[in-house]
């Protein structure tokens, strides 16, 4: 009767740190960079676990002889609740960025500085990001339908961070990325009355790479009446010309 008692009681005494553990293996490591979603996480986890109070409330006032049962009974848990809060957390985090943190035993106050890293990092993560939306080129590493959705998922990232670029923009940064090959399609662009968006510019922009690669051997001159330096084809002579693409056979 007695070593069942005791089987018992280790089984009891086991649960609660496995069940954290299993609990903990379930929450997405924080990386830096995805504070929102790792909160969600810690704070459903912790809910489910009963131990979400330290995370809510701070440190409660110091127990004494006048404090009530109900007190006792309160601070006991809390500690509880505390000590597996920050274990919980400490082990969720990417071991490469815990020394960033500095050392505190109050788990809402871990939970303040994660978040408090987590905007330093956003805060350098749009700075770079913004950098590189606007200076990308596209250099043909990649097909045209990839190019435009590298840099819409760059805008779409920049307004997690609570950086929103303006659709209009998005199109110009876009277009100012182009080869100069794509000149002519710029130039038609900007001549436009209505203007394109994201996704018509995309459609417009694939159809474009399409037509430029089945032009094979052929050689384009793209003729224009306007400003010194223009390239003009022979045949037209000298005169002024439309802007107009006129193909050659002369092979490259």
């Amino acid at each position: 009767m007695t070593q069942s008692n005791n089987v018992k009681h280790v089984l009891i005494a086991v649960s609660v740190p496995v069940s954290l553990h299993s609990h903990a293996m379930s929450v997405s490591v924080f990386n830096g960079l995805n504070f929102s979603y790792w909160t969600e996480q810690v704070q459903f986890h912790s809910g489910v676990l009963d131990l979400d109070l330290a995370i809510q409330v701070g440190k409660l006032a110091a127990i004494t002889d006048d404090s009530s049962n109900e007190e006792k009974a309160h601070s006991k848990a809390w500690e509880k609740a505390n000590r597996l809060s920050l274990m919980f957390m400490r082990v969720s985090i990417a071991n490469n960025i815990k020394s960033a943190f500095p050392k505190t035993e109050s788990a809402k106050e871990f939970m303040k500085f994660v978040g408090e890293h987590s905007q330093t990092v956003d805060k350098s993560l749009a700075g770079t990001l913004m950098s590189t939306l606007t200076t990308m080129k596209f250099d043909g590493s990649c097909t045209m339908h990839e190019h435009v959705i590298e840099m819409t998922n760059i805008a779409t990232r920049l307004k997690s961070l609570g950086m929103e670029v303006d659709e209009n923009f998005l199109v110009q940064f876009i277009l100012k990325s182009l080869q100069s090959e794509y000149g002519p399609f710029q130039m038609n662009y900007n001549t436009m009355k209505d203007k394109w968006n994201v996704h018509e510019l995309h459609s417009m922009l694939v159809q474009e790479e399409t037509r430029l690669k089945n032009q094979g051997n052929h050689s384009i001159h793209y003729v224009n009446n306007q400003g010194p330096g223009k390239k003009v084809n022979k045949k037209h002579g000298k005169g002024k010309v439309p802007l107009k693409i006129v193909e050659s056979s002369t092979k490259i």
